[in-house]
């Protein structure tokens, strides 16, 4: 999950369907008496609940708790390996194989090869790509001038050498195509189906459901099951980043064109334009910028998972990102972690400078602007030259060798990575007092009293806590969902580990929601405040999740601690910008009024803002649960263990081939079900 140009559009993209309407509406109703009551009603049973669990946890703890050794498997998880077999065995007999998911494979593995081969790697017949680095870096560049301008351009062609200068060329250029291979296919699957969606409703309630699992499920829930269908390799690694990045892209499309002004739409149809035409020459042109911001999202999506599909192997900088975390090797995971950096910022500056100027282009267009025939003229040449020179390029990048293999110097890569591993040695031993109190106080204050609570009750009982739970924070419908997603956690024989990643969970997202409520009023309140750190917090969001475990690691080592860091840093900036748009959001009306009332600093943010912008909060709480959720399983990477653990060993050992796919279902049934709880709390406390 990545930033957007507008922060309206953060919320829209990643809250689920029923809280992203509210997430633009801040709760400046004062609250009744009746809702008064319900809150008491809800606090009293919720204590009675904890304390009814704490009583049975202290009395039963360590009983029927369901737990598993290492190597330990279920009858479930047998059954998983042999299906695989059954799988593996039927590739070259099955009919389904053989016409729908072996083309399928074939297609992708073959477009990832010659583009690979053309790029980035030798191909059969030369010792080097077919086009070398110095055409690479011309088409980059000419491709970016054209669709947003001189300084991506300029951005683009510096990133590009920084990537070989690193050392990482080869790596970088595949999770490019890897990349535009995933975004090519969600833009031809997910803009038809965007403006379907917001023209039919019927289709809009079909699909919407669809796209909130998608979205709601973590990243590593999908590598096991394709790696399953499609085997390892680019094809699996293409599918899951698919899946991971088409919802934003087709909400956003629906968005765009639900937007258009339905005076203007009127105004078409009394001329007696057709629904095709009405598409084709109002709505399109008018949602194009919205648009190109959902390819933005869709993009920066797409290149964070394609680093994590490197678990399936998938071509690009993930590799030697995950090959430094397992030899905790800090400085060449930051030297390709920043090469992810980098790529994620080319990417994201340049597809949104396009979208501002696909807003002009438009209003120009439409008469709304100047239209500068001169300088459109100068551009359209512009563009015509730097083809001829991109030509040139990748002609001389075919014909000598010093323009075709990327050079050896200057190498940036391995003075850098000597650097950062001499100063992360220097950090860990002046502060390592510090980080390692901090570290164990956090785990014996927090994580162990609050996995033991979950992990060593009675597996019903925990079960019970759960539905209660559920049911009075959400209602009947969260409570139907828990039951059948505690259905799913046992039947897949991992219930113990399920409660640890859930345990986990909810320590990071603890910290998280503090760290947003004391940033976000902060920001909410100070409109000098949000201009230095929204930048900051936008910076953040456009960084791919495995890429805040390096420095996580590097701090606090391998250990639980280090999963949460590492979601706390992904988790907070979606979550404040919620909770500083929710304090901005509350009527100024009622704040001069308290003021005028004489209210202090401290009794206007607790007792008018706060309270008022309690929907924001809610909402932010529930965004920050699912970003969590997904970093805790990544960190299973660097020993934050549970499910993520499982996951990452059933695709290193063949034999727990079936118990990690058994924890891919449970984290998605966890993730489904936090929602759920999470979305109905949203909606019911943002209401009262």
């Amino acid at each position: 999950m990545s930033t957007v140009t507008t922060d309206r559009a953060d919320a829209a993209v990643s809250a689920p369907a029923g809280a992203r309407e509210r997430a633009a509406e801040p709760a400046t109703r004062p609250p009744t008496r009746t809702g008064a009551l319900r809150r008491h009603w809800r606090a009293a049973v919720l204590g009675a609940v904890v304390l009814a669990w704490i009583l049975t946890w202290a009395a039963l703890r360590g009983t029927q708790t369901l737990e598993l050794g290492g190597a330990e498997r279920t009858d479930v998880h047998t059954w998983l390996n042999g299906l695989r077999d059954s799988f593996d065995a039927a590739r070259g007999t099955s009919a389904v194989f053989e016409y729908l998911i072996q083309p399928i494979t074939n297609g992708l593995n073959g477009g990832v090869a010659f583009l690979q081969h053309l790029l980035s790697q030798p191909s059969a017949v030369r010792p080097v790509p077919e086009i070398g680095w110095l055409g690479v870096v011309a088409l980059l560049g000419w491709a970016t001038f054209a669709a947003a301008g001189v300084r991506s351009m300029l951005l683009v062609a510096a990133c590009v050498l920084l990537f070989g200068f690193f050392g990482y060329w080869q790596q970088s250029i595949d999770t490019l195509i890897v990349t535009f291979v995933a975004v090519a296919i969600c833009a031809l699957v997910g803009l038809p189906l965007g403006v379907l969606t917001a023209r039919n409703r019927r289709a809009a309630a079909v699909v919407t459901p669809v796209l909130d699992l998608m979205q709601t499920l973590p990243s590593f829930a999908y590598l096991a099951p394709l790696a399953f269908v499609f085997g390892i390799g680019p094809a699996a690694a293409i599918v899951t980043t698919i899946i991971y990045s088409l919802p934003p892209l087709v909400r956003i499309t629906e968005h765009g064109i639900r937007a258009v002004s339905p005076v203007t739409l009127e105004a078409v149809e009394s001329m007696g334009g057709t629904a095709w035409q009405t598409l084709l020459k109002v709505q399109l042109p008018m949602a194009r910028r919205t648009i190109v911001v959902g390819i933005n999202q869709c993009t920066m999506a797409a290149l964070s998972m394609a680093t994590i599909a490197t678990l399936i192997n998938g071509p690009g900088l993930g590799g030697p990102v995950l090959q430094a975390l397992q030899s905790l090797d800090v400085g060449s995971a930051f030297v390709s972690g920043l090469a992810i950096v980098l790529m994620a910022i080319m990417l994201d500056r340049t597809t949104t400078a396009a979208s501002e100027r696909s807003g002009i282009e438009a209003r120009v267009q439409r008469g709304t602007a100047p239209t500068g025939m001169r300088g459109r003229r100068g551009r359209r040449i512009a563009v015509v030259v730097g083809a001829v020179a991109a030509a040139v390029a990748v002609y001389l990048s075919r014909t000598y060798i010093a323009f075709a293999q990327f050079p050896a110097s200057p190498d940036l890569g391995g003075p850098l990575a000597k650097a950062v591993s001499g100063a992360t040695d220097w950090t860990v031993g002046t502060f390592s007092g510090f980080t390692n109190w901090l570290r164990e106080a956090v785990t014996a204050v927090l994580v162990n009293p609050l996995e033991s609570l979950l992990a060593q009750s009675p597996w019903w009982a925990m079960a019970l806590v759960l539905l209660a739970l559920a049911f009075t924070l959400g209602g009947w419908r969260p409570a139907a969902v828990t039951l059948a997603c505690e259905a799913v956690i046992l039947g897949t024989g991992l219930w113990n580990e399920s409660m640890k990643t859930l345990a986990t969970t909810l320590v990071a997202t603890l910290l998280v929601v503090v760290a947003a409520v004391a940033v976000g009023v902060w920001m909410g309140r100070s409109r000098l405040v949000d201009s230095a750190i929204r930048p900051v917090l936008d910076a953040f969001q456009t960084i791919p999740p495995f890429v805040y475990l390096v420095p996580a690691l590097a701090l606090f080592g391998p250990t639980r601690f280090t999963a949460i860091v590492a979601a706390l840093a992904y988790g907070v900036p979606i979550a404040t910008k919620l909770v500083a748009d929710g304090i901005r959001g509350v009527s100024p009306v009622t704040v001069e009024a308290a003021e005028s009332m004489g209210t202090t600093g401290w009794q206007m943010v607790s007792r008018v803002q706060l309270p008022m912008a309690r929907a924001a909060v809610v909402l932010a709480a529930n965004q920050g649960l699912l970003y969590v959720l997904a970093m805790v399983v990544v960190g299973g990477l660097v020993g934050g263990g549970g499910l993520g653990y499982l996951v990452v060993s059933g695709f290193s050992q063949g034999q727990l081939f079936g118990k990690g796919l058994a924890a891919g279902i449970a984290i998605t049934a966890l993730g489904v079900m936090l929602d759920r709880i999470a979305q109905h709390a949203a909606a019911r406390y943002g209401r009262v």
